[in-house]
């Protein structure tokens, strides 16, 4: 870890806690900033708050009062998640205080290297890719950031020996000033967390900033499977690097089944440890940063082929009686669930959709879902799923819950078939989060094969 003292003796606001913003806390305190925290939930229901407290940390919890602002503060670090709408945040900046996120303070202390990789799907699964083929080449690929590590808490014990692998949201990435990767991935760009930035371009210009610091030394690895990749790439100082699925680009690409490195064979696309197109491109991206990074191609064939998948994404769970069950719950939207159908053979599926109610209609998943063998449907959105599985014409059930939903989407099964839970929906009319969601289902595939 580095030793700054740009942050000595200069008093800090850490708006917001969870894991980021605790760390972020320690952090500071440890570079000798003077640290209030300020957050929502009460005192009493507020473990981190209370630790903080015993650890001499000022905290002020409950609410978000605006006169705490009047206390002269040099910087002000938030937790991603809250928007810059934030009564306090657009104080702070009508001040003129300064407003990071906890990854800028990761970059300033790190001794390690970063590969940064942002994008609206496949984050996770390219980052923990890159992280393990990174490991298995001996370069110790440290997973942080958005993946749920916080990037301050992990670059504090890495080394120069180490590279840090960060997964970036957009919501993490507008609150940058000079964060720097070597290398930075955009995996591919959807409109998405436009209730957070108001517009597409919005969203496109608080990803764009993971490459704003960068050199022509540095590289940016772009999907040249999107126009609009290509016509970022000539706004950008960084030496762009393009992975492609439909055409030979001058990096990582697809041709005839086999992925290739500026003509250099690598790995057969069949051979990837997880099914769909959209892990071909997670595996070219992956493929592009670990031949940057100097790693041989039979590193990079024997970690991408023995690749498990992330937990709730597109993970292979088990197989009972020759049905196999796989675990998407991260597919919180119809782009996801579409790739995630991509990897399998619609005649031997059966798929668990729905959730919370967003308004929208499933049209666009009806090609996808068409040929299934059956779907089971449950959650708000139940009457706007079955809309698209009636225009499919596929057969569907109701189901009560996700227990409900596994347990009849495995008597439906014969040997051979898939139990694919893709929601194409979020979980909060349900359960907290897609994990929980996720969980479940794992528990109940365990229950019946019990």
């Amino acid at each position: 870890m580095k030793r700054i003292d740009q942050f000595e003796n200069k008093k800090v606001l850490v708006l917001g806690l969870a894991k980021s913003g605790e760390s972020a806390a320690r952090l500071l305190d440890k570079l000798g900033a003077i640290v209030t925290v300020n957050d929502g939930k009460p005192f009493e229901e507020n473990p981190a708050a209370q630790s903080l407290l015993e650890d001499g940390i000022k905290v002020v919890t409950g609410g978000h009062p605006l006169e705490l602002l009047d206390e002269d503060f040099a910087l002000m670090v938030k937790n991603p998640g809250i928007p810059y709408s934030n009564p306090m945040i657009e104080k702070a900046l009508e001040k003129g205080i300064p407003v990071l996120t906890e990854v800028e303070l990761a970059y300033l202390i790190s001794d390690a290297p970063i590969v940064g990789i942002t994008g609206s799907n496949g984050k996770t699964t390219t980052t923990t890719m890159i992280g393990e083929v990174l490991t298995a080449a001996g370069q110790n690929g440290l997973l942080s950031g958005n993946i749920g590590y916080p990037a301050s808490q992990v670059a504090q014990t890495a080394t120069d020996k180490d590279t840090l692998v960060m997964e970036l949201s957009s919501f993490q990435l507008m609150g940058i000033q000079e964060f720097h990767p070597e290398i930075a991935v955009i995996t591919n760009l959807m409109p998405t967390h436009i209730d957070y930035h108001g517009s597409f371009e919005d969203y496109v210009a608080a990803k764009w900033n993971i490459q704003s610091n960068m050199t022509a030394a540095d590289y940016l690895v772009l999907n040249f499977n999107q126009e609009l990749a290509k016509e970022l790439a000539t706004k950008t100082n960084a030496t762009v690097v393009p992975f492609s699925t439909l055409e030979k680009v001058d990096g990582a690409y697809l041709e005839d089944g086999l992925l290739y490195f500026r003509g250099e064979k690598v790995m057969a696309a069949d051979e990837i440890g997880v099914p769909g197109s959209h892990n071909v491109e997670n595996a070219l991206a992956t493929i592009a940063v670990a031949k940057l990074r100097g790693v041989d191609n039979e590193t990079i064939k024997e970690t991408l082929s023995a690749f498990g998948g992330v937990k709730h994404r597109l993970q292979y769970v088990d197989e009972i009686k020759d049905v196999k069950f796989y675990n998407d719950s991260k597919s919180t939207n119809i782009l996801a669930t579409q790739k995630a159908l991509s990897g399998f053979d619609n005649s031997k599926v059966i798929l668990i959709a729905g959730g919370l109610d967003r308004g929208n209609e499933f049209d666009e998943l009806v090609p996808d879902i068409t040929g299934l063998k059956k779907m089971v449907i449950l959650g708000q959105s139940a009457k706007r799923v079955k809309r698209a599985a009636d225009k499919a014409g596929v057969a569907y059930v109701d189901a009560t819950d996700i227990a409900d939903a596994t347990r009849k989407a495995y008597e439906l099964a014969e040997a051979g078939d898939t139990v694919l839970l893709s929601p194409a929906n979020a979980s909060w009319d349900m359960y907290a989060n897609f994990e929980v969601r996720g969980d479940l289902f794992l528990a109940t595939v365990a229950e019946l094969k019990g």
